[in-house]
C-alpha cells in the first residue's frame, strides 16, 4: 500500500474510534430514555433519531455542510472558539460520523433497555437503588454484549461511510481523505488493482466483525 492509503487507513481507524466513543456517550443515556418513554413526541425523536438509516447520505451531507460553513451560526462560533474553519476539517468528519451512524447504535440498546425485566428493577429499587444506581447495578450488566454490539455496529458504519464523509470533508489526503474516498479515487482513476485491494480490504473486515456478532444470538439480553 501506498503512504497515501496507509494515511487514508489511519485516518479512518482515528475517525471511527472518535465517533463510537461519542456515539456510546451519547447513544447509551438516549436509547434508555427512549425505552422508558410512550407517546407522539417519543415516536418524532425516534424517528429522527432512525432518519439516517432511509435519508440519502448526501442529503444529509449537503444540510450538515451548510450548517458548518463559515457563514452559518455553528460554522462562526467554532471559528471563534478555535480559529479553524469547521467544514472540511476532521471535527467536520466526526459529526458527520456520529448524526450518520447514530441509529446503529440506539437501536439496539433501546431494544435490549426495553427486554429488562421491570421486576429486577423493582428488586433493586425495594434495596434502596436510586434510578441511578439501578441503571449502573442493573441494567449494564443485562445489557453489556448489547453495548458491545452497538459499538461494534457504529465503529463498522463509521469505516464505512462514503457520501456523508464526501460532502462535509471533501478529499484532502491525510486530512479527510478516509478509506472509501480513497476507493473512489482509484475507481476514478481506473486504477482497479488499487480499488480491488482497498474494497477487498472493507469487504473482509466487514463480514469478519459481522459473523463475531452473529455466532452468539444472545447478545440481546446480555446472555
Amino acid at each position: 500500500m501506498s503512504p497515501t492509503e496507509w494515511a487514508a487507513v489511519g485516518l479512518t481507524l482515528r475517525l471511527a474510534l472518535v465517533s463510537t466513543v461519542i456515539l456510546m456517550l451519547l447513544g447509551t443515556p438516549l436509547a434508555w430514555w427512549l425505552s422508558r418513554r410512550r407517546g407522539l413526541h417519543i415516536a418524532f425523536i425516534e424517528a429522527l433519531v432512525a432518519l439516517p438509516l432511509v435519508l440519502p447520505p448526501t442529503v444529509l451531507g449537503f444540510y450538515l455542510l451548510i450548517a458548518l460553513a463559515p457563514d452559518a451560526l455553528p460554522g462562526q462560533v467554532w471559528q471563534q472558539l478555535t480559529g479553524d474553519q469547521l467544514a472540511f476539517s476532521f471535527s467536520a468528519l466526526v459529526i458527520g460520523s456520529v448524526i450518520y451512524s447514530l441509529p446503529f447504535v440506539v437501536q439496539p440498546l433501546q431494544q435490549a433497555f426495553r427486554a429488562v425485566p421491570a421486576s429486577s428493577l423493582a428488586a433493586a429499587a425495594t434495596l434502596g437503588a436510586t434510578p441511578a444506581d439501578q441503571f449502573r447495578s442493573v441494567v449494564l450488566p443485562l445489557c453489556r454484549r448489547s453495548l458491545l454490539v452497538a459499538a461494534a455496529l457504529g465503529f463498522a458504519h463509521t469505516v464505512g461511510e462514503f457520501g456523508v464523509v464526501l460532502m462535509i470533508g471533501g478529499n484532502i489526503p491525510g486530512e479527510t481523505q478516509v478509506l472509501s474516498i480513497a476507493l473512489y479515487d482509484h475507481v476514478e482513476a481506473m486504477d482497479y488493482g488499487s480499488a480491488h485491494r482497498l474494497a477487498l480490504g472493507l469487504v473482509l473486515f466487514s463480514l469478519t466483525l459481522l459473523v463475531l456478532l452473529y455466532r452468539d444470538r444472545g447478545w440481546r439480553l446480555g446472555r
